[in-house]
């Protein structure tokens, strides 16, 4: 039988924390063991583990990995990664086993929520309405992805041995932006195969975001260029091309270079 283990890294979202967990308990197949990395947060209750932080930007790539390592320690066959802002559907967790093999990374559709008072209900199907920017297949059917930069880590699933061949996350990138990107390289490169599984929703609860993620910046600019120095191109173009139009960057889609404008410039 397949032992499954739910990695989730966290630093604040205490909130989002307990509503994950209140959907895993409600899930029609139950993970084996959920497995919460706290990133610097003394705060986040019952803790797996704790990775600490470096200056301001969050470990996000060496929190995921250390929990991997100790989800395998633990026998897992099967790794589910899920951002500590998703609740998982009831029907999740199950989707992720009947499909799993291999070889194979396993994406859900993830369906990002209103902001409400109150709480969300237990019941969010009715609230499904997945981004459309990435394939939605109908529940029991898998599309096989053609296009990597499409993975994201809020939701993917893979089993131990094609965890072991990915190598897990670059521990290079800090922050935010990038390291997803950076795995689907990885895997595209190694012949692994995207698949996206219909019917494994995940829902992403409501927080404030800024588009561009101005707040991100200085990450996203150094992440960019470890990006590109690792694969010769450019990531996260749209948000690049944003702040360059904005004036905070000195890049250019052709270049080799990237760099913050100094404030007040």
């Amino acid at each position: 039988m397949t032992s499954v283990a739910v990695v989730t890294i966290v630093s604040g979202r205490a909130g989002h924390l307990a509503a994950q967990r209140r959907g895993l308990a409600r899930s029609t197949r139950r993970a084996d063991l959920h497995v919460v990395v706290s990133m610097g947060d003394p705060t986040v209750v019952d803790a797996t583990a704790v990775v600490p932080r470096v200056g301001d930007a969050l470990p996000l790539a060496r929190a995921r990995n250390e929990g991997a390592r100790l989800a395998l320690e633990a026998g897992a066959d099967l790794l589910i990664f899920l951002d500590v802002d998703c609740i998982p559907s009831r029907e999740m967790i199950d989707r992720y086993v009947r499909h799993a093999r291999d070889g194979a990374v396993l994406c859900g559709p993830v369906t990002y929520l209103p902001r409400v008072s109150g709480g969300y209900p237990d019941d969010l199907d009715g609230w499904t309405n997945p981004h459309a920017a990435r394939p939605n297949p109908a529940p029991g059917d898998v599309e096989i992805g053609t296009n990597w930069d499409l993975f994201w880590s809020l939701s993917f699933a893979v089993t131990a041995a094609t965890w072991r061949t990915l190598g897990g996350f670059c521990e290079d990138y800090t922050g935010y932006g990038g390291e997803d990107t950076d795995v689907g390289r990885v895997a595209e490169r190694s012949g692994l195969v995207l698949l996206w599984v219909g019917g494994a929703h995940a829902h992403h609860q409501w927080h404030p975001v800024s588009s561009p993620p101005i707040e991100h910046l200085d990450d996203i600019v150094t992440n960019a260029a470890i990006f590109h120095g690792r694969w010769g191109h450019w990531p996260m173009i749209g948000w690049l091309n944003a702040f360059r139009e904005r004036g905070d960057i000195d890049w250019t889609p052709e270049g080799s270079s990237i760099a913050r404008r100094p404030v007040g410039h």
